[in-house]
Formats: C-alpha cells, structure tokens, sequence
C-alpha cells in the first residue's frame, strides 16, 4: 500500500463515519418545516420520516442529501483506489456505521445510491430480480432480507474470483440485516405515528396512480370527505379495514378486475360524495352502503346502486335544503370485518355539548344494527383520563367490555385533537381482536366553535345591546380588514362579521373561523387549540410562510409605520374630534344635534379601534421577536400605571399637609368632609377634582360603554385615595433607559399602545356621556321610563326613534326593554359559564358552579415573585373592602380601571388576560405576583382561602381546602 493509499484509507475511516451521521435530513426538515425529527414519530431521522412529517418537497431533498453522501463516498474511495472496488463496498460499510451510530438511520438511501456508483448494472440486476428498488424492500422485514440478499449474490457474480470482495459484499448487506433488526421500522411498529413516513416514500417512488386506495393521499375535493379522512387516519397508523376509491366519472373496470370479492372475503360498498361529511352537513342516512358484496357481478351492481343514490329525491332535497351545490359521487370499496361489537362514539355529546365525557352507542355484532335505527342501543359515558373510573350507562347490564369502551373513547379524543379540537362523531367495529375505525366526521350540530379566550379580556362581563350592536361591527370589521390585508385573494369565502357573538349575553369569538383564518395566515396548525384550550404556538413552516409572504410584508409595512400613522390621524381625526365635541356642551343640544354628535365620534372610532387593536399585537410581536422581558419597559405611560401613580403622587403630597395622626381613624366620608372644611384641604380636594377630570374617563370595563366612568361616581376613587393617604404604595423605579435597540423598539411600541388606549377610551367614554345624554331628554318626553334604558336599545333602534321611522317601535319600546332587562337579570345570575361553547348551546345547559379545587390551578406567569396569602373574591369595584398585602385578591378580569385597586394587593389570579393584560403591567409596576387565565377562578376559590401564588411559574397553590 503506497503512502497515498494509506493516508486514503485513514481518510476513509475518518471522514465516511461523520459523513454518514451528518443530519442532513433533520436540517433540511427543521429548516423547512420547523420540527425535529428525533422528536416526532419513531424518533428515526429517516428519509421516510422526512416524507411523512415534511411532505414530498422536504422527502426529495432529503432522498438527494442521502444519494449524495453514498455517490460521494464511492467516488472518494475510487480516488485513493482506482483499481480496487472493494474499497468502495468498504467505504460504504464505514458510511452505514455513522449513519447508524451517530445520524440514527440505517443508511438504506445511501447505500443503494453508492451501489448505482459503484457498480450500475449491478443496482438495475438487483431492481429488476427484487422487482422493487432497493429502498423499497423496508416495506416488510421479508422483502428487506431478500433484497439484500439478491444485492450480495449479484456483487459477488460481478467479482467471482475475488474472496476479498465477496466478503466486503457478504459483510455490507449482514450489517444492513443487523442494523434493520435494531432500528425499528416505521411499518413495524405498533405506534400510530410511527407507521406512516415508509408508506408515503413508497407511494410516492411506485407511481402507480390507476387504482386510488386508502394508502394514497386523497383530496376530498376530488373523492369526498369521508374517503379522505379514512384515507389519513389509515396513513397516520389508525386501523381502517384496507379500502379503495372510485372517483366520479372513473371507469371502475380496472377496479373490478383488481379485486376479488368472495364469500371468505366480503367487501362493503359506501358513498363518498362530494360535500358529504363536512362540518355542517353529514349526509347521514342519504347515501346507500351494500354489505355483503361476495362477486364481481354483485360488486358492479353495487357501485352503480350507490352512484345512483347521489340522485335520490331525498338526497337531492336534503343538498338544497342546506345551500349544497350539486356535486358527484364517489365510490368506497373496503374490506367488510365481522364485528362482534359495533356503534358509534361522539368526543363531545350532541345532546348537550356541555358534557365532558365522551359518549358511546353501542351493541354486540356489526356497526349496522347501532346505525339502523331499529334497535335501541346501550349508551355510556366515559370520562377520558379519570383513573379507574366506571363508564356511565344508561342500561343496567351493558354488554361491552369496559376495556373496549375506554380505548374507543381514548381514540375518539384523540381523532378530535388530531382535528384541532373540532368535536368528532366515530364509527367503530370490534372483531374481537382488533378494533376497526370505520368512519369519522365533525358533529355537525356544535359547529361553529366559540371560544372567550381573547373576548374575555377585550370585552368582559354581560354586555347590554346598545354596547354589543356598537362593538361587534367594528371589532370584526378591523379584524377583517387585518385578515384580509394577509390574505389577499384567499380571504374570499371568509365572513369576517360572524367572527364574534354573544352567549348569555357574554362575549365569544368564531374559534372555527379564526382557526380556519389561522390555517389560511400558514399559522401551526394548533392554532384553534390555541383558542380552546391555551396551546402554545410553535413555529410556523416555512413554507406557509413563504406562501403569505405578499401579504405578511403588507401588514410589516403597515406595522413598521404605525407610529407615524398614529400620529398622522391624531392630527387629522382624534385632535380635531376631542376640539369638536367638547366645544358644544351636551346639555343644550337636542336629540338630532345628539345624534350628530355620536356620529362625528363613531366616524373616527373605527380608526382608534385599529389602533387599540393593532397596536398591543405590534408590543406582542417585537417582544417575542426580540426577547425582551416586561422588566427591561417602563410602562409609566400606559393609563393604568399613570393614573394610580399620580393618584398616589397626590396621596404623598397630601400627607405633607396634613395631621395624618389625627386622621388615622377617619373614613373616606369623614376624610373628604374634614378635606373642605381646611385651606389645605380643598387646596387637595382641587388637585383631587383635576386629577379626576384628566382620568374619569376610566372604568371599570373601558369598552363597554353602559358602565359608569370614573368621573360619573368617584366614590370607589375617593376610597382608593384615601387608602393611598393613610397606606402609600411603594410602586417600583422606572426601567432603567438602555441603549439596546431591541429595547428601545418593543418601547416605543409600548408608549403607542399607551396612547392609542388613551385616545380609544376616550372616545368611548364621550359616545357614553353622549348617549346618556340623549337618555335624559327621552326621560323628559316619556320615550323611555327609567335610567339605563337606552343601553338596552340596539345602535339602529336608536337612530329609528330619533329619524321617526318606525312609530310602531315606540309603542313596543316599554315592553322591549322590560324583556331585555329582564334577560340581562337572567344572565347576570348565571355564575359560571363555559370556556368553550359549541354550536348555539341552551341555558338549560348550563352545569352547576365548579367544585372547589384542590391542589394547584396553572394559569399563565404574569408577575414574578411568591406570595401567600388570603383570597378575597372580588367582581366589582363597588366590593372593593378592606385590601392590604397579605389579600389575594382574585378578579373575573382587569380593565385599566381595576389599577389603583389592584395595587393594593399581595398577588393577584385573574380569569382571563395574559403577560400583556392591564392587571399583569400593574402587578409589575408595583412588583405584585399574579397568575392570569385560571378559568373560572372566582367560583373554584372562595373568600378567606389560604394560598400561595407564583408569579413567575404561574401557578397557584392551595394550602387551605
């Protein structure tokens, strides 16, 4: 060996090991897709996975990362030996090893690539004996032997005379035999997510596209809902009896001749039309399905029954009734299984969706008799995760093996978390071996999904009509027109108004619109759970991404000029608004010159409410963006601090003046009468009046406009100014001013949301004050008959009586107010409501408060620190009583107006709102633990509860039951 082969040789060994274990596939999969393979799946970093998990873009690239290692490792070795092939077989050998050891693969990819370098006729000797390619023979552990075997027998006939090569040869494909018996194959294991990512290669490299089966990737546009989804669940390693589809207009003789249907092996026929099982039409019962098919003839007959069936009167009038454009019918041929037990199961009961267990229909012997209709099966409840719990039923002696029933309802959720949380209705069969998946759809009737995630903080409490019919069009209608900037051309189909409602008189937002939105924006696709149940986003593919990139630079744009659009139309709209309406008093205009009034300051709260909306999603994204945590801001712009910190400021210079020993027992009453009688008093009592004239525009929900300012009742602020004199608050320093960009960016974008709050709750405050204003003079006239009247008017009834329109609506106004009121009482009494509504649920539905809890609540960390402490529920400010440090204090929400109380408290738990919320900025500001977005905390606590609340893990532990 020359002194050039030796150094090749010590390359070899060096150089193919780490060549072979280089992650090319998990880069090329985490770079385009976001996720790591080593987590998803079997664990496996294989081109397989890469399909499976990536797709087809990210499954080529991977296939030619792979062919490249093994070509480059041929040729390597034919460059330090060029005369001796079996260092090319070597090279290999020392490629696989560090694929194996260190890139947690078999190096099958690399291996067949390097063999069509080393030797071509051979690799197409071993493709045509195998009869598939060489990677191709992982799909069973059968195949994988004997093509390995066939690859050994043809190198060793390449080179008969050499027993060194035959040995390399023999050597290379035992350790591909061992190393397949090490790393478990993707079709080998019992895993659902772990069959999957070979299937997909392998279809994707036969290419054979004449007959559709449940294996391929079916587009339900194409073969129907029903196809398609069995179609994924089979790919995903769920147990759906082997199927196969005609589309409509195929010719089914390729079809008929492939299959053999007999009396051993019956099929079933099914419809899979197009629009059939969606999420607002099942088509249930419309279709045919024929069992029992044993012949080709029988199987002919079969598929021209059930295409017939798509023009069935009932079928077509069942389309018309529900707005369905007249489509076709495709054609599902599966293998039929003998069920010994058979029914049906729903994620989330139909008949009353506030029900968590799943429920499950079911009878021994096949899903036929469940679904018939003509015998009454057993039903049971079953709670998924309540350990050793019993199922529910509604029979006293139930047939079912418990066992069975829980891993149907296990499944059953899991399908609808594979569909982002969209409650699913399943078809099971049991053979009693194995349980069969037969069909699975969205439960109609719970659509659409509607979520107070969000709503909850934006707009919180029960909202009266005048609110509600003022709020919601500009609400959708600035989410439409940020949606649609995204979007362009695919917002088309989408109805942006629908994108909020109320229930029980509460606030919801369109879950199933927003996910769908989310979907369209390339969003991950837990971007509905995300709504439901508080799932964290994780990174967006990057080709969603690319594919919105027109639209994503649209809003950047429209992001990085904020600032200078803002003040733009403060110049040109707010400024000239705030001069205009404070300029004619409202106590001198009559109900047109009223109603002027209301639209001038409507003609521009659209543009605040862009603002008020965009504004916090900016702050949100640079902070995550650019990593810089809520201690690095001051926040001493945003009305919620500036208000309490002058307030306080005012306390401070009142206790210079005054004898506050002497004071110490009085009450807030006595304190302000005592405040008018002194020089120095009224001297505070002026600077008090001042302070709420710059400030009384807050309230206690500053987007609900039937709820006092602070100004109209200035009692709960006396209150707090008072405990301010005699307890002074200690809020912290000012963030300390940096030079780093990134902070100084995420800063400005928190001084704009300062202003645009302010602006947006002004002008809200003025439309109150000027309708309250329009409601003193109908009081006068008799148009309406007690204070608070016009809020339960709607916006339009409004405008009818002033214009004359509707004189009828005057007569009826008494008793529509007295109906509204009396709904309003209804639903104020209504203490806990759900998270999550589906479909247009029944206040009957409603379930009792919560239990207590126990143990630990998770919410979301708002405000670090520890603290202990006594829970005080309160709802209002007109609770507020006595609060001091050692208070827990727990609220349903908190408004810029909750501020100065909150900053009376040991630690703060919030139902709704997040790290960016008004109570976690005054928790920081006064360096207050508090924990939000613990659900219906205000019932599951009670007054005097001993807790401790961590601010910085976000959880709350309980220390007294």
């Amino acid at each position: 060996m020359t002194l050039t082969q030796l150094w090749g040789s010590l390359l070899i060994f060096i150089v193919c090991p780490l060549l072979g274990g280089l992650p090319l596939i998990d880069w090329i999969t985490y770079g385009l897709t976001g996720r790591k393979l080593a987590r998803l799946g079997t664990g496996n970093i294989s081109v397989s996975a890469a399909f499976y998990h990536g797709g087809i873009l990210v499954g080529i690239l991977a296939v030619l990362s792979e062919a490249a290692k093994g070509i480059v490792a041929v040729f390597l070795a034919r460059g330090f030996f060029p005369s001796q092939p079996v260092w090319e077989l070597i090279t290999l050998i020392a490629l696989v090893a560090g694929r194996y050891w260190m890139g947690k693969g078999a190096g099958t990819t690399n291996v067949f690539w390097g063999i069509v370098a080393h030797d071509w006729k051979a690799a197409l000797l071993t493709i045509l004996i195998g009869g598939v390619s060489f990677t191709i023979f992982r799909e069973r552990k059968s195949g994988r032997l004997v093509g390995l075997l066939v690859l050994a027998l043809i190198l060793a006939l390449r080179h008969p005379n050499s027993g060194e090569y035959i040995a390399v040869a023999i050597a290379l494909a035992g350790l591909l035999a061992w190393i397949y018996q090490k790393i478990p194959d993707d079709l080998d294991l019992p895993s659902r997510s772990a069959k999957i990512g070979a299937r997909k290669m392998f279809r994707f490299f036969q290419g054979d596209r004449a007959i559709l089966s449940l294996d391929d990737k079916l587009d339900a546009r194409k073969v129907g809902q029903k196809a398609a989804t069995l179609s994924r669940l089979k790919r995903l390693g769920y147990d759906v009896p082997d199927g196969w589809v005609l589309p409509p207009g195929d010719d089914p003789q390729p079809l008929l001749a492939f299959l053999e249907p007999s009396v051993e092996n019956p099929l079933v026929v099914r419809s899979s039309a197009i629009g059939e099982d969606s999420e607002t039409a099942s088509a249930a019962g419309q279709y045919i399905t024929i069992l029992n098919v044993t012949s080709r003839e029988a199987l002919q007959a079969a598929i021209l029954d059930c295409q017939t069936s798509y023009s069935l009167p009932s079928a077509v009038r069942y389309r018309q009734d529900r707005n369905q454009t007249n489509a076709a019918m495709a054609v599902l041929i599966q293998k039929q299984v003998r069920g010994v037990f058979s029914g049906v199961a729903f994620s989330r009961d139909p008949i009353n969706p506030l029900n968590t267990a799943v429920v499950i229909e079911a009878l021994p012997g096949d899903a036929a008799r469940v679904v018939s209709g003509k015998v009454t099966p057993e039903r049971y409840y079953i709670e998924v995760g309540a350990n050793g719990s019993s199922p529910r039923q509604n029979s006293e002696n139930g047939d079912v093996p418990r066992e069975l029933l829980q891993l149907v309802a296990q499944i059953t959720r899991e399908i609808e978390d594979l569909y982002h949380g969209i409650p699913q209705d399943i078809e099971w069969t049991f053979d009693g071996q194995q349980l069969w998946l037969l069909q699975a759809r969205s439960i109609t009737n719970l659509h659409p999904i509607w979520t107070r995630k969000i709503a909850a903080e934006v707009i919180p409490g029960v909202i009266r009509p005048l609110t509600w019919s003022l709020n919601r069009p500009l609400t959708c209608g600035v989410w439409g027109e940020i949606f649609t900037l995204v979007l362009g051309k695919r917002a088309k189909g989408l109805d942006f108004n629908e994108t909020a409602t109320l229930h029980y008189q509460r606030a919801y937002f369109n879950a199933t619109l927003l996910g769908k939105i989310f979907r369209r924006m390339g969003l991950p696709s837990e971007s509905l759970e995300f709504l439901t149940r508080g799932a964290k986003f994780s990174k967006p593919p990057l080709q969603s991404t690319l594919r919105n990139l027109p639209g994503l630079l649209r809003l950047l744009e429209r992001e990085w000029n904020l600032e200078r659009d803002f003040e733009r139309d403060k110049k040109r709209y707010f400024t000239p608004t705030f001069n205009l309406i404070q300029a004619i008093p409202l106590s001198n205009s009559s109900p047109s010159e009223l109603w002027e009034r209301i639209d001038t300051i409507l003609s521009v709260l659209k543009q605040a409410t862009y603002y008020s909306i965009l504004t916090p999603l900016s702050l949100a994204l640079r902070q995550a963006i650019l990593k810089v945590s809520p201690e690095q801001l001051d926040n001493s712009q945003t009305p919620e601090v500036a208000s309490s910190r002058s307030l306080a400021d005012l306390a401070v210079y009142a206790r210079n003046l005054l004898p506050i020993e002497q004071l110490s027992g009085y009450s807030c009453p006595s304190l302000f009468a005592y405040l008018a009688e002194t020089p120095d008093g009224q001297n505070i009592l002026e600077q008090f009046k001042q302070w709420l004239e710059r400030y009384g525009y807050l309230s206690e929900v500053a987007t609900d406009i039937a709820v006092p300012r602070w100004i109209e009742d200035p009692r709960p602020m006396r209150a707090l100014f008072t405990r301010f004199l005699f307890h002074p608050p200690q809020p912290k320093e000012n963030a300390v001013p940096t030079q780093a960009w990134k902070v100084r960016l995420v800063q400005k974008r928190l001084n704009l949301k300062g202003q645009a709050t302010e602006i947006y709750s002004q002008l809200l405050a003025h439309l109150r004050w000027t309708f309250v204003a329009l409601e003193k003079l109908w009081l006068k006239d008799g148009t309406l008959s007690a204070q608070g009247d016009i809020f339960f008017l709607e916006f339009d009834e409004i405008h009818c009586l002033i214009e004359n329109s509707d004189p009828e609506l005057k007569e009826r106004l008494p008793q529509l107010i007295q109906q509204r009121r009396t709904q309003y009482k209804k639903n104020q009494a209504i203490t806990h409501v759900p998270f999550v509504v589906y479909g247009s649920p029944k206040t009957s539905f409603l379930s009792a408060a919560p239990l207590p809890a126990k143990g630990r609540l998770q919410g979301i960390a708002a405000s670090p620190g520890i603290a202990e402490g006594q829970v005080k529920i309160l709802t209002t400010l007109q609770q507020m009583g006595e609060i001091d440090p050692q208070t827990i204090l727990v609220v349903p929400y908190t408004d810029s107006g909750w501020t100065a109380i909150l900053a009376r408290a040991g630690g703060i738990i919030a139902e709704v709102g997040g790290a960016l919320s008004h109570g976690a900025i005054v928790a920081r500001e006064y360096g207050i633990p508090a924990v939000m977005d613990i659900h219906n905390a205000t019932h599951l606590l009670r007054d005097g509860q001993r807790v401790r609340v961590d601010g910085q893990m976000g959880v709350v532990e309980i220390l007294e039951d």
